[in-house]
Order: C-alpha cells, then sequence, then structure tokens
C-alpha cells in the first residue's frame, strides 16, 4: 500500500515539474498559449486515439467500446452544457478583454479537469494492479505514467489560463486533478478485483470525452487565428502533441 501511495504521489507531483518552468514569467508564457492550446489539442487527442481507446479495447468487450466511448462523448457534452448554464454567465464579468472572446464561459476548463480527474484516477487503479502483479511491473507502470501524464499537464494547465484563471489557481486546480492518481490508487487496492472492468469502462468514457474536448473546443479555437505563420507553428505543435503521445505509448506500451 505505502508504495503504491508514494508512487502515486511522485507521479502527481511530476505533472507540475513543466508546469513551475511556464509560471516563471507571465509576459512569456501569455505569448506562448497560442503554441500550448494546439500542443494541448494534440496530446488530448492522441491520448485518446493512440492510449485510451486502445486500452479499453483490452480491457472490456471489443464489441461494446465504442458504445461506451459516444456515451462518454455524449455525457462531457451534456456536462458542459450544464456547467456553462450553471457557472458561465456568473463568470463571465471576471474575465479580462484580453481573454473575453476566448473564453465566454469556464465551462470547458472545468469539464477539462472532470476528464484530466477521471484519467489520473483510473491511472492509480492501474499502477495499483501493476504492484500487485510485481514490484517491477508497478515500477515500470510508474515511469510509463509520468512520461504520459507530463506532456498533457503541461497543456491542462495552459488551457486553465487561456480560460481566465489566474496562474497560482490553475496551478492548484490542476495538481488537484492529478492528485486523483493517488486515490485511484487506494481505491485500486481496496477493491482490486473489480480494478479491471472498472478501469475498462471509465478509460472508455474518458476517450469519448477527451475526443469532445479536443474536437469541440480546442481545435475550433485553433481555426481563430488567422496569421499564416503562427498557423502553420500551430499546425505543427498539434502533429507534435500527438507524435509525442504516440511515442511514449511505443517506447511503454503497457
Amino acid at each position: 500500500m505505502l508504495t503504491i501511495v508514494a508512487s502515486a504521489i511522485v507521479i502527481s507531483l511530476s505533472s507540475l515539474v513543466g508546469i513551475f518552468a511556464l509560471s516563471l514569467r507571465e509576459r512569456t508564457l501569455h505569448g506562448i498559449l497560442f503554441v500550448l492550446v494546439a500542443f494541448s489539442a494534440g496530446t488530448i487527442l492522441g491520448t485518446a486515439y493512440l492510449d485510451l481507446l486502445p486500452e479499453s479495447m483490452k480491457l472490456i468487450d471489443t464489441s461494446s467500446v465504442f458504445a461506451h466511448v459516444t456515451v462518454g462523448f455524449v455525457l462531457f457534452f451534456f456536462l458542459e452544457r450544464f456547467i456553462y448554464w450553471y457557472h458561465g454567465h456568473g463568470h463571465e464579468a471576471d474575465l479580462s478583454s484580453e481573454v473575453g472572446d476566448r473564453a465566454t464561459s469556464r465551462s470547458f476548463a472545468y469539464l477539462n479537469l472532470v476528464g484530466d480527474g477521471i484519467h489520473n484516477f483510473v491511472d492509480g487503479m492501474v499502477l495499483a494492479a501493476s504492484y500487485l502483479t510485481g514490484f517491477s511491473i508497478g515500477l515500470a507502470a510508474t515511469v510509463a505514467i509520468i512520461f504520459h501524464e507530463l506532456p498533457q499537464e503541461m497543456g491542462d494547465y495552459g488551457i486553465l489560463v487561456y480560460m481566465g484563471f489566474e496562474r497560482g489557481k490553475a496551478l492548484l486546480l490542476n495538481f488537484a486533478a492529478a492528485f486523483t492518481v493517488v486515490l485511484g490508487g487506494i481505491l485500486g487496492v481496496i477493491f482490486i478485483e473489480a480494478v479491471e472492468a472498472l478501469s475498462g469502462l471509465l478509460i472508455a468514457y474518458s476517450a469519448g470525452g477527451f475526443i469532445y474536448l479536443a474536437a469541440s473546443e480546442l481545435i475550433p479555437e485553433l481555426h481563430k487565428e488567422r496569421d499564416f505563420r503562427r498557423s502553420v507553428v500551430q499546425f505543427l505543435v498539434f502533429l507534435l502533441g500527438i507524435c509525442l503521445i504516440w511515442t511514449l505509448g511505443a517506447i511503454f506500451p503497457d
């Protein structure tokens, strides 16, 4: 139990390394936000198609995977509308004019945190199952999860700032979402017999949710860029995010 919890804490803390680096200079951070959004779109889409979807097909009946992915897509659409109705209008006045057009509500930011929290929670349960199988397998899983999480967490932090959150609050919210890996690890030990089936369902739902986030929110933001050179940079960074997830999956397939 202690080894699993310690590894989960390391994973949650390691996701903040890049974020601290980005927080050093506010001017620099705002200057590269358009790149971070493209990078996040690539990593989220890559994670859904190249990581979560294949993993869910290993854990649950293949014939039902896409149905669960569709449920996740629809569920995230409903959640976004609900969060918009509940939070959107109340926060619009708090946003600065600089980001007002890009963040008329913070519904997407909250929804992205939900998706990230679910993803990390599942990672924690997978971590628990790996350690209970063997220490070396658990250690390998820890390294794999860290390298899978780093690029996505950097992009998630960029989204929060892009949507109007102050850097300190964005850092705290992103860490809270990352810390769910610890809860997943603890519950994974307690309910180890149900971990495999539950993980498959949650992974499929997360895949659908991430596809929705990338397709409905992030990629449309990229279409708003009118400068040709910046658009080319965004597209290349978007591809970089996808390729990075694919590369990490090839290096750490389990």
